[in-house]
């Protein structure tokens, strides 16, 4: 069914990398969410009324909750949809994460209210009456939702909206939420035991507590979350398969909303190459990941002296020195410049931020452990930060 209802509404569905299919899958799901809350709303609060449940009504305000969510999401696709400007030349796919942010808070609010409620009802108990009619309308919400939550997860995984993903989760919470207002009514029909507050106030903070981690899930890439160690890898095993290239660093990923990633990464190449062929294969890497992957990437190129056996001798000797310090630290951009007294070693260090300590440190213990060796040789290092992961 799910298949079915993206051919009827969405041309060249399977297009995904298209903005404008992207947008109007996201469209669609935010339709389907704000129609099927609405309903699921009405009979709950209708079952509610019946019942005079907490649990039920609170249940049904959730999804009115939903439903807002979903309205949210569809805005969130429209506006992320807009063309570049002059203002925003990365484009405005990060509204997609802003309403993403947004459904996130909205459920945090929602399990507060619930809270609420949910301790009144146990401080000053009343009377529920279940019917077959609000028993009925309770498993029929489960079935929806459930449906509601496969298309969602279906139609987020297909685009690689962290939005819709959320809103799969929201729709799980609400199937766990109904089933335990559902189990709190049966019990209360065959044991005479009122556990509607008590049922209200566990869903209460399971909604809370999920809202809180999707909050997280949907903050990370507005904070700039490092890529993901797949695309960096990726990233460099290319690079690495074109000819001629011996080396990558430098890699920087920035994440302007799905379908806007930019990249640039510096390329070390024979520096006793022709600079023309080098640049040739540089032009073809930038399009390549452009044309196959919707990268866009800059690639600076490195020239390294490869045929001077002085010079590949102190890089590699280097390069096992820092490891002693930290085995995540490396060396590149090495430049030896001889002189009558003393020579000096100039390159840079990159320091994963995961290693401790501190770039003074850092560059006191390599000069020390120079000099321990060579007493005329003298460093000059710059510390270069790592945002992905340690370079090949």
């Amino acid at each position: 069914m799910t298949e079915s209802l993206i051919k009827l509404f969405v041309k060249d569905y399977k297009n995904t990398s298209d903005a404008v299919v992207r947008s109007k899958m996201g469209a669609l799901s935010g339709w389907v969410g704000i129609f099927c809350n609405l309903i699921l709303f009405a009979g709950k609060i209708i079952a509610g009324f019946l019942s005079g449940s907490v649990s039920v009504t609170a249940d049904a305000l959730n999804n009115l909750s939903d439903a807002s969510s979903s309205l949210i999401s569809l805005l969130g696709f429209k506006l992320s949809s807009k063309p570049a400007d002059e203002e925003h030349p990365y484009g405005h796919a990060r509204f997609e994460y802003l309403s993403g942010l947004m459904v996130s808070i909205l459920i945090i609010l929602i399990g507060i209210e619930l809270l609420k409620s949910c301790v009144d009802k146990i401080l000053n108990p009343s009377e529920t009456t279940f019917s077959i009619l609000s028993l009925s309308i309770l498993v029929a919400s489960v079935l929806v939702k459930l449906w509601m939550m496969f298309f969602t997860k279906n139609v987020g995984k297909r685009i690689n909206s962290k939005t819709l993903i959320a809103a799969a989760t929201d729709s799980r919470n609400d199937i766990l939420t109904t089933s335990a207002v559902l189990l709190g009514a049966v019990i209360s029909i065959n044991f005479n035991v009122n556990l509607d507050g008590y049922i209200g106030l566990g869903v209460a903070l399971f909604i809370m507590y999920s809202g809180l981690a999707l909050v997280k899930d949907t903050l990370d890439p507005l904070l700039g979350r490092a890529p993901e160690e797949e695309l960096v890898n990726r990233i460099q095993d290319k690079i690495l398969s074109y000819d001629g290239v011996l080396g990558t660093h430098d890699l920087l990923v920035h994440d302007y909303g799905p379908g806007r990633v930019f990249a640039s990464v510096h390329v070390e190449m024979a520096a006793e190459e022709d600079v023309l062929k080098s640049h040739d294969t540089i032009d073809r890497i930038e399009r390549d990941f452009f044309e196959e992957d919707g990268l866009n990437i800059i690639v600076h190129f490195d020239p390294i002296v490869t045929q001077d056996d002085a010079v590949n001798d102190i890089r590699k000797w280097l390069s096992g020195l820092v490891k002693e310090i930290h085995p995540a630290l490396s060396i590149h951009d090495l430049r030896i410049v001889p002189g009558p007294t003393h020579t000096n070693l100039i390159f840079d260090c990159v320091v994963p931020h995961q290693t401790g300590i501190s770039h003074g440190e850092i560059k006191d213990k390599i000069k020390a452990m120079v000099r321990e060796k060579h007493e005329n040789y003298f460093c000059v290092i710059t510390i270069d930060l790592s945002y992905c992961s340690i370079p090949k």
